[in-house]
């Protein structure tokens, strides 16, 4: 891993702390339910390029 890869997946890592955050706490108010399913895919994508990066 070179170190623009390491310095995406840090961001990436703050990047899924706040999107669970945000997660639960749409989770608590449940006002519109496609945030919640809208948060979750971010976290999806996220996490797919988080894994990406580590296998190149």
């Amino acid at each position: 891993m070179d170190k623009k890869a390491k310095k995406r997946i840090d961001v990436l890592r703050k990047k899924l702390t706040q999107l669970q955050q945000q997660l639960a706490g749409a989770k608590q108010q449940m006002d519109d339910p496609d945030e919640v399913r809208q948060y979750e895919s971010q976290i999806a994508a996220a996490q797919a390029e988080i894994d990406k990066l580590k296998d190149s």
